[in-house]
């Protein structure tokens, strides 16, 4: 844990709510991202986090029952809880210009095939799931836990299987063939980062709650990336065996500036994610976002 003469002050004025639930996928990325928080090196001013660690397809559903203050959630999971949550402008996992949720297989093909295929994916509600759906149109998903589909295409109980974590970086390992690379579809197509999650915050707490949480948790990511070795150290026991270097390249790709604040760029393409998927009918029109600074 960090020397206290280390801590990071986010904000000075104490609270009077004590407790926030902040749910967050047990991944590396994540762990990285509140690393400050959780080994209490950002002082939160007397207000307590109860960290609440689920896979995201979990975190997608409990926010549709509002049943979190603040709580990862895809992207594609806000259109159906933008009347309870707004987005923090802070903690946003976000695409590249050649990185994002892959879709392999045993044996390359061209994108396209996979229409009318079926496609193992890790949740209805994750963004990638709603940008593979953009990208070929219908397919036929197979929904299983992420952390098993690249494995189960390698065995053959899937032809093909959708990518959303450190398998972006090791599939081939297993010999399997990158198909389509959603990150780079989304950039070439619109010269934006593809949003995948974000954080978003219960609506109903008060104004002065949700712009303190937004500061603490974009301290913690500050002082996770001001403190590289310790926060991945930290993320490494949730990294599910990978080595250090892969995972240390695998925060990089998802923890970044773009993580500290989303600025015009991310915001912009969470807008245009959402209306695109509306238009075509995938999502409910969820109007004016609401980002809370």
């Amino acid at each position: 844990m960090p020397d206290a003469n280390r801590s990071r002050r986010a904000d000075a004025t104490p609270l009077t709510l004590e407790e926030l639930t902040l749910g967050h996928s047990p991944d590396s990325d994540d762990a990285f991202m509140f690393y400050g928080l959780a080994s209490g090196a950002v002082d939160t001013g007397g207000l307590r986090y109860r960290h609440i660690l689920k896979d995201i397809q979990t975190l997608n559903e409990w926010a549709r029952e509002g049943r979190l203050d603040t709580t990862a959630i895809s992207v594609h999971a806000y259109a159906y809880v933008a009347k309870t949550y707004a987005i923090l402008n802070h903690g946003a996992s976000m695409g590249g210009r050649d990185y994002g949720p892959l879709v392999v297989a045993r044996r390359p093909v061209e994108a396209q095939a996979l229409r009318g295929e079926t496609v193992a994916i890790p949740g209805l509600m994750t963004s990638a799931y709603l940008a593979l759906r953009l990208c070929i149109g219908d397919f036929v998903p197979q929904v299983m836990p992420f952390d098993e589909i690249m494995e189960a295409v390698a065995a053959g109980d899937a032809d093909y299987g959708l990518l959303i974590h450190e398998g972006q970086l090791t599939h081939a390992e297993l010999g399997l063939h990158s198909i389509v690379n959603l990150g780079a579809w989304w950039w070439a197509e619109t010269g934006l980062p593809l949003p995948l999650g974000v954080n978003a915050i219960r609506r109903a707490l008060p104004a002065e709650v949700q712009q303190r949480a937004s500061a603490h948790l974009r301290a913690s990511i500050e002082y996770g990336l001001a403190h590289r070795d310790q926060a991945l150290a930290w993320a490494l026991q949730y990294a599910r065996g990978m080595q250090r270097g892969t995972a240390d390249r695998f925060v990089g790709m998802y923890v970044n500036e773009r993580t500290v604040d989303l600025g015009d760029e991310g915001r912009r393409s969470i807008e245009l994610f959402l209306s695109k998927a509306a238009a075509a009918r995938l999502i409910p029109d969820v109007g004016p976002i609401e980002f809370v600074h």
